[in-house]
C-alpha cells in the first residue's frame, strides 16, 4: 500500500505539469521568429540575386530575417516619401538616397557597390556583331526591352548611351518599356524580345549564363548607395545589416555577380 500511495502522489504531480506544458506548446507556434528580429527592406530589382544571398548569410549569422520588396529605385523613393514603413533602402544610384537625407527621411547614405549596364539576349546569335551599337542596328531586330528611364537607373543610363550613340530616335519604336530591370530580364529570358538592357548581375545567374551579352562601356557606371530610414523602429538592426552589407562575406557575394567595390563602399 505504501508503494502504491507513493506512485500515485508522483503521478498526481506529473499529470498537471504535463497539461501545462501541452497548453503552452500549442499556444506558441514553434520556431516563430520574434517580430523585433525582422527587418523590412526596399531593394532595387537589379540587386535581387546578390541581396537574397547576402540576406540569408546575415540571418544565419545574426538570427535577424529580412522581408524585402524589389522594384525600381524611383518607385521605392516615391513610396518612402509617402511614408512606406521600410527600415532600409538599397538603391542603384546616389541621388535618391541623398534626396531623402536632405529631407531628413534617412540617415547618412553610404555606397555599397558599383555595377554596369549590359545588353543581354537569350539568343547567342545576337552577340555576333562587333559591338552593342551594331547589334541594335541589325534589320532582324524587332524588340528591345528597357527599364523605365524615368524610374529605373539602368534605364536612365541606357537611354543616355543610346542618345550619345545617335540611336535613340531610330530605336524608340522598337523599345518595350518595363517597370523595372527584373521584368526587363524576364522578357528577354523567355524570348519575348530580342535583347534587353540589364544589370551585369543578370548575366551571372543560371538563366543569364545560357545567353550572351555586350558590355556597354559607353554607359555610365551604376553606383549603388543605401540608407537606414529615419522612421524605422529597428534602427539598431538596420545599422547592423548596413555594416554587414560592406563586410568581406557580402563582398564575396557581390564579386560573384560582377559588382565592383569602390573606395566609398569600403
Amino acid at each position: 500500500m505504501l508503494i502504491c500511495r507513493s506512485l500515485f502522489r508522483k503521478t498526481d504531480r506529473i499529470i498537471p505539469l504535463f497539461f501545462v506544458f501541452l497548453f503552452f506548446s500549442l499556444a506558441t507556434p514553434p520556431f516563430a521568429a520574434p517580430a523585433d528580429r525582422k527587418l523590412t527592406a526596399a531593394v532595387v530589382a537589379g540587386f535581387m540575386s546578390p541581396f537574397q544571398e547576402i540576406a540569408a548569410a546575415f540571418e544565419k549569422e545574426t538570427g535577424i530575417s529580412i522581408d524585402v520588396s524589389f522594384t525600381s529605385a524611383g518607385r521605392i523613393y516615391a513610396q518612402i516619401e509617402n511614408g512606406a514603413p521600410y527600415d532600409i533602402f538599397l538603391s542603384a544610384d546616389v541621388e535618391r538616397p541623398a534626396l531623402l537625407y536632405g529631407k531628413s527621411l534617412c540617415e547618412k547614405p553610404f555606397v555599397y557597390a558599383e555595377g554596369e549596364v549590359i545588353l543581354w539576349s537569350a539568343d547567342r546569335r545576337f552577340c555576333t556583331s562587333a559591338g552593342w551599337q551594331e547589334a541594335l542596328q541589325r534589320k532582324e531586330i524587332q524588340k528591345i526591352a528597357i527599364p523605365n528611364p524615368q524610374t529605373a537607373v539602368h534605364g536612365t543610363h541606357a537611354k543616355k548611351a543610346l542618345e550619345e550613340a545617335g540611336l535613340w530616335k531610330d530605336l524608340a519604336p522598337k523599345l518595350v518599356v518595363a517597370q523595372d530591370i527584373a521584368q526587363v530580364f524576364q522578357y528577354a529570358a523567355i524570348g519575348a524580345v530580342d535583347g534587353a538592357f540589364c544589370s551585369s548581375s543578370h548575366a551571372r545567374t543560371p538563366p543569364g549564363q545560357k545567353g550572351c551579352f555586350y558590355t556597354m562601356n559607353e554607359a555610365a557606371p551604376v553606383v549603388y548607395s543605401a540608407c537606414v530610414l529615419s522612421n524605422s523602429s529597428r534602427k539598431d538592426e538596420a545599422r547592423r545589416f548596413a555594416e554587414f552589407l560592406r563586410s568581406p562575406a557580402a563582398l564575396q557575394v557581390k564579386n560573384k555577380y560582377g559588382y565592383r567595390e569602390t573606395p566609398k563602399s569600403k
